[in-house]
């Protein structure tokens, strides 16, 4: 059999060799858990592989291959979504899944009997089984992640046909495992655990193109609760523009307003917390320094900067971004460097590999910090000096760590 087919397996087979032997059902957990978390195309390619192998081919009047029940495949996929499970197509407003691979809805049905007749008479047997218990990892991989997407869309479907995270529904990990837990026919067991390794790296395109990770589908309450905060806070200007409101909102108002809008109850010391997270002023700030809250209306929510972070929320596009320390001072703005770039994962990367040649800035990354971030097509130095001049206009100085103006 082909050398590379088995690597995960043998691997951690080989590492428990030389300490205590542990029990088989336990060692068939482990090596579940490391297969779930194959990288997306090596494990197309370890699909294929297979199918392709002598031994595949010795198998076959014991094997009936299939796609999964209900899994569509996609007839093309784009350069782009490469590295994507599928992608989502509304048709007449209901949303229908495209694996972007057969190998991700790949079934593998044993006649028993014709197989164990097959494993006791052949002469390379011992690799024959180590193909079937592959093929029964497939399959378990398989239905796993088929269930999980069918269950996510169906709790996130507004989400889905929208990309408006306002659509989000509370519906974390644990809740994905005990719906498919309650629901009959399904054959494996789909814990917490095991969603939150398959899916580490799992992304899908939605319908409108947008590409998110599996996991921003299956939010805890709380993280719902920052895009209600943060849409009630910048549609704040608005109201205030419109005479709606003259001052802007306390945090009790906030609360009260999430409750009317989204039917979500949150504390004011929980309104607080998410501000402060989202590094969004209190309303005594956001009354005086409201020009750079406006001009950064459209920043993400703020990311530590680290290398695990830029390289999964940072994308590579041209946009502004800001940088401020770990630590608020209260009356000390946080936000210490405006910069531009076009591509934000390489311009941060740098930064923190220290080749920006700004010792200041270096100095108050290796301490920690956070950033923040705006995509921009076209123009984004043009942006980034408007940022810039609207945060001097309203704090009367420039980022500390800006050493000359864009």
């Amino acid at each position: 059999m082909n050398n590379g087919l088995f690597r995960v397996s043998l691997t951690i087979k080989m590492q428990m060799l030389g300490k205590k032997r542990l029990a088989a059902d336990l060692l068939g957990k482990i090596v579940l858990s490391r297969f779930l978390e194959i990288p997306l195309r090596a494990y197309d390619r370890l699909v294929k592989k297979g199918e392709q192998s002598p031994q595949f081919d010795a198998l076959k009047t014991a094997l009936t291959v299939r796609q999964l029940p209900g899994t569509q495949t996609a007839r093309q996929v784009l350069p782009e979504a490469q590295r994507a499970l599928g992608h989502a197509v509304l048709v007449d407003g209901d949303v229908t899944f495209f694996h972007h691979s057969e190998s991700y809805g790949r079934e593998y049905l044993f006649d028993e009997e014709i197989l164990a007749d097959i494993l006791s008479h052949s002469a390379n047997s011992m690799e024959l089984a180590r193909l079937v218990r592959h093929l029964r990892l497939i399959n378990t991989r398989n239905r796993i992640s088929c269930a999980i997407i069918r269950k996510l869309i169906e709790a996130q479907v507004d989400y889905v046909r929208s990309a408006n995270p306002l659509a989000l529904r509370p519906f974390s990990q644990a809740q994905v495992s005990a719906a498919l837990r309650a629901e009959a026919g399904i054959e494996v067991i789909v814990d917490e655990g095991r969603i939150s390794r398959l899916i580490r790296k799992l992304s899908i395109i939605l319908p409108g193109g947008k590409e998110v990770d599996l996991r921003s589908l299956c939010p805890k309450p709380r993280q719902v609760h920052y895009y209600f905060v943060d849409h009630v806070i910048k549609n704040e200007r608005a109201l205030m523009m419109e005479g709606i409101i003259r001052v802007p909102l306390k945090d009790g108002e906030i609360a009260a307003e999430i409750g009317k809008k989204f039917a979500a109850r949150l504390s004011r010391r929980s309104v607080a917390y998410i501000r402060h997270d989202l590094g969004i002023p209190d309303y005594r700030d956001r009354g005086h320094k409201g020009g750079y809250l406006t001009a950064t209306t459209d920043f993400s929510s703020l990311l530590p900067l680290t290398r695990q972070s830029v390289l999964a929320g940072a994308p590579s596009e041209p946009g502004v971004y800001e940088i401020r320390t770990q630590d608020v001072q209260t009356g000390v703005c946080s936000v210490v460097y405006i910069g531009s770039a076009g591509d934000l994962r390489k311009r941060l990367g740098d930064h923190l590999r220290g080749s920006s040649g700004n010792p200041s800035l270096m100095q108050i990354i290796a301490a920690g910090a956070k950033f923040r971030y705006r995509l921009v097509c076209d123009g984004w130095r043009a942006l980034e000096r408007d940022v810039y001049l609207a945060f001097c206009t309203t704090f009367g100085v420039p980022p500390a760590c800006n050493r000359m103006s864009p």
